[in-house]
């Protein structure tokens, strides 16, 4: 970091008792934020390098934060972008790796998991990919509204939309996920 670069941070990262702005806001809205992406992504590790991307983002682009927006909605933005954009790679990796198992056959291995036990993975696999399926806009108020126990005011102002409109997204998501479980 350049002698000019490092005399910038102290400015936009510290107020006035010398402790960092940003590692108080992410103390108050971090736990959140990882649980979001882990309620997403399901692999811990994954989930835990998502955030540490986040918190990058979020700390060079700090500078640019309003403080007039809420931090919480901002962080979130970041995290659903970095979630979108490891599952844009993951499909690909999926594609190349399906095309290179049918180039290449095996046998099949056998589980030792009971059946039953194998039945309920897989239903619950299956409700999360297609959950993670869905378009952004019913797939986030579902995520916040089942999983994280948030109230739809709550909803409304993490995805910065109105009420009406999250009841609304809400109600079309489900139909949606019904639809697709139904279809299966």
């Amino acid at each position: 970091m350049g002698k000019g670069e490092e005399s910038m941070l102290p400015q936009y990262h510290e107020n006035t008792n010398g402790h960092s702005r940003f590692d108080q806001l992410i103390k108050e809205n971090g736990l959140f934020i990882y649980k979001y992406i882990y309620s997403l992504i399901r692999h811990k590790e994954q989930a835990e390098d998502l955030y540490q991307e986040v918190l990058i983002s979020a700390f060079l682009a700090f500078p640019a934060f309003k403080e007039e927006a809420k931090f919480r909605s901002w962080l979130y933005r970041i995290a659903i972008n970095k979630c979108r954009d490891f599952w844009r790679k993951e499909k690909k990796e999926k594609r190349f790796w399906e095309e290179e198992a049918y180039k290449y056959p095996m046998e099949a291995e056998k589980s030792p998991e009971p059946e039953e036990e194998f039945l309920h993975k897989s239903e619950r696999e299956e409700m999360v990919e297609t959950i993670s399926s869905l378009p952004d806009m019913y797939r986030d108020p579902l995520l916040l509204f089942y999983y994280h126990n948030r109230t739809l005011m709550e909803i409304s102002a993490e995805v910065d939309a109105p009420m009406s409109t999250v009841k609304t997204r809400m109600k079309r998501g489900k139909e949606r996920l019904k639809a697709r479980l139904g279809s299966e």
